[in-house]
């Protein structure tokens, strides 16, 4: 009994997997990965560096947007030690509260992103459908608590989920499919029951990211609603395009997500390079895209970026 129990202690260790069936070519294949992380940490510093230097961007728009940075370099950082590990050194070894702690990171982060998503959503339709109060609804101190208020509830949502493992025994194969922890992953090591496990871990995500899309599409409902009763097909045009970052941003976010759980649910057949494909995508995509996509498409943050590298040409 002791010996079975051990597998559920910190002495268990999970080997990571990088891009099955090319080990061979690993160092290769880190070169637009360290690509990636390069651009996801340089464009979202850079970011959050121009809204907090800048006293033009200090208004509630680039606060959220700040926010957004600061969850995809939290989320970059949360794999970018094992994933560089494996592909430079294939140091695949990881204990299992390492292992938990990396998938709490990355869940927290995850579920924050979103929930930023959401505040976003709910910025531009104060943004758009009243303005002349939008200063006095997001005031600084209220911007503070949306904050404060998604990191307690991604900490809370999520702590269960990730405890709940310990509960749980190891005595088969303790390979992962992938170059992080991730959850269901994780679960289907398990020789014993992960029901509870699956149950509150599928909650978790419904009552945040999934919670958190609905009433991204109800804002959104709501927009197209006030912008189509505005007279001047001009101001329909100069409205909507405020929201077009962020429907990109909502996008990269939730299409990969959405990706990954069906493939994880419903693609048991599927080569395993469409898995791990697919599940760094779902990481490192919004991350290097959302600096880009907000560069692009928004004038104020482009000019504060250009004035951050050229300061000569300002």
């Amino acid at each position: 009994m002791s010996a079975f129990q051990n597998t559920t202690t910190s002495s268990i260790r999970f080997l990571l997997t990088g891009v099955p069936g090319l080990e061979a070519v690993h160092a290769w294949i880190s070169i637009p990965f360290c690509f990636l992380y390069g651009t996801a940490l340089s464009g979202n510093g850079l970011i959050l560096f121009a809204i907090i230097t800048q006293p033009s961007l200090h208004e509630p728009m680039y606060y959220f947007l700040s926010m957004l940075s600061t969850t995809d370099l939290g989320l970059s950082i949360s794999t970018l030690v094992t994933m560089l590990a494996i592909f430079w050194f294939n140091a695949r070894e990881i204990s299992f509260n390492a292992c938990l702690s990396q998938m709490f990171f990355i869940k927290l982060f995850t579920v924050m992103e979103s929930s930023v998503l959401l505040a976003m959503a709910f910025d531009r339709f104060v943004a758009i459908s009243n303005p002349l109060r939008y200063a006095t609804i997001l005031t600084d101190s209220r911007i503070t608590q949306i904050g404060v208020a998604i990191v307690i509830r991604g900490t809370v949502t999520l702590t269960p989920m990730v405890a709940l493992l310990k509960r749980l025994s190891f005595c088969h194969s303790h390979v992962l499919h992938h170059s992080y922890c991730y959850h269901p992953d994780v679960m289907k090591l398990s020789c014993t029951d992960t029901r509870i496990n699956s149950a509150v871990g599928l909650t978790a995500m419904i009552s945040t990211v999934g919670v958190d899309s609905v009433f991204i599409l109800f804002s959104y409902v709501l927009i197209v609603k006030t912008v189509l009763s505005i007279a001047s097909p001009k101001e329909r045009k100069k409205a909507f395009s405020t929201c077009i970052s962020h429907i990109g941003a909502v996008a990269i976010f939730y299409i990969p997500l959405i990706s990954l759980s069906f493939v994880h649910r419903f693609g048991k057949q599927a080569p395993p390079y469409v898995h791990t494909m697919i599940a760094n995508t779902y990481l490192l995509i919004p991350p290097v895209m959302n600096p880009v996509i907000y560069s692009v498409k928004t004038k104020q943050i482009r000019r504060a970026v250009i004035k951050i590298l050229h300061p000569k040409e300002i």
